[in-house]
C-alpha cells in the first residue's frame, strides 16, 4: 500500500489496493492515522461495498431516519442530488445519535462532467492549533446535537414516524443529545472539535449569544484552509473517513447535473471529552 499525502497532516490517496481483497487491519490502521483515504479505480458495487464495510468494523443501518437504497441494501444510503441529497453543510455524520459513526465509506456512483468535489477538515489539528487559552475554555463544554431540523420533518412525513434500527432501537423521534464539544479520540488519545454546523444547536450551560459567539469561533477556526484537503472526484473512486476526527462538506455547484453518491456508515461508540 502506498500512500500519496496530500498535506503535512492529514489525507491520503492510496495506490496498489485493490478494496475488494484489501487487508482490511492495514486499511484501518491507515485511517485512524491519516483521517481520510482515498482510492481511485475501484470496482465496488452496493454488495461489495457492504462486505468491504464489515471486514473493516460493523454496519449500521444506511441512516437513523432514511432508508437504504433498495430492500436488499439496507446499509446503504443513498445522497442523490436529484432527492435533496446534497450535503452542503459543514457536518460530521450522524452526531444527532448517542453512538454517531466511527465512520463512513462512500462510492461516486454518477457523477456531474463538472463540480461536486468534497472537502475534509481535521478536527485535531485544528484543536490543536487553537490558542492554550481557547483550549482551556472549550475543553470542558457540552454542546447539544439535534436532528430535528435536518431529518424531523422526513421522518414525521416521509416514514410516518418510524426511522431505522439504530442501537438495537427502532428511531420513532429524534431526541435532542449531548456529546462533548471536544472529543478525545479513543484510539489515539488525541482531542478534536466535535461540534458542527450541521447538527449542533447549541452549547449547555451558558446564554445563547454565548453559545453563538463560541460556536462561530470554532467553525471558522475548523475550516480555515489549512485545516481543509479537498477531493475532486472521477468514476471509480471512494472515500474513506474517521468520523471521530472529521467534518465534510460537499460542494453544491454542479447546476441541474445529477450527482449520486453510495454511502456506509461503521458503528461507533459514545463520544468521551477531556476528562
Amino acid at each position: 500500500m502506498i500512500l500519496d499525502h496530500l498535506s503535512p497532516h492529514f489525507g491520503a490517496v492510496v495506490h496498489g489496493v485493490d478494496l475488494l481483497d484489501a487487508d482490511a487491519a492495514e486499511i484501518r490502521a491507515a485511517l485512524v492515522q491519516h483521517k481520510v483515504l482515498f482510492f481511485r479505480d475501484q470496482k465496488l458495487d452496493d454488495d461489495a461495498q457492504i462486505e468491504l464495510g464489515r471486514r473493516i468494523g460493523e454496519l449500521t443501518a444506511a441512516h437513523p431516519v432514511v432508508g437504504g437504497v433498495d430492500a436488499e441494501h439496507p446499509e446503504v444510503y443513498a445522497l442523490d442530488s436529484t432527492d435533496n441529497g446534497f450535503a452542503d453543510v459543514w457536518h460530521t455524520d450522524v452526531t444527532f445519535m448517542r453512538r454517531p459513526p466511527l465512520g463512513s465509506i462512500l462510492r461516486a456512483v454518477t457523477l456531474p462532467p463538472t463540480g461536486g468535489d468534497t472537502n475534509w477538515a481535521d478536527a485535531q489539528l485544528a484543536y490543536d492549533s487553537l490558542s492554550a487559552p481557547v483550549r482551556s475554555l472549550v475543553d470542558g463544554l457540552v454542546a447539544v446535537h439535534d436532528g430535528n431540523r435536518e431529518f424531523g420533518y422526513y421522518l414525521a412525513q416521509r416514514r410516518g414516524g418510524r426511522g431505522n434500527e439504530w442501537d438495537g432501537e427502532v428511531v420513532t423521534k429524534l431526541e435532542p443529545i449531548e456529546h462533548p464539544v471536544i472529543r478525545v479520540h479513543p484510539e489515539t488519545g488525541r482531542r478534536g472539535i466535535f461540534v458542527n454546523p450541521g447538527f449542533t444547536s447549541h452549547i449547555v450551560g451558558v446564554s445563547e449569544f454565548e453559545s453563538r459567539a463560541i460556536l462561530d469561533l470554532l467553525y471558522a477556526h475548523l475550516t480555515k484552509p489549512e485545516h481543509i484537503v479537498r477531493h475532486r472526484w472521477r468514476a471509480g473512486d471512494v472515500a474513506m473517513w474517521d468520523n471521530r476526527s472529521t467534518s465534510h462538506y460537499a460542494n453544491r455547484d454542479y447546476g441541474t447535473e445529477r450527482r449520486i453518491m453510495h454511502r456506509i456508515t461503521l458503528r461507533g461508540d459514545v463520544p468521551v471529552g477531556v476528562s
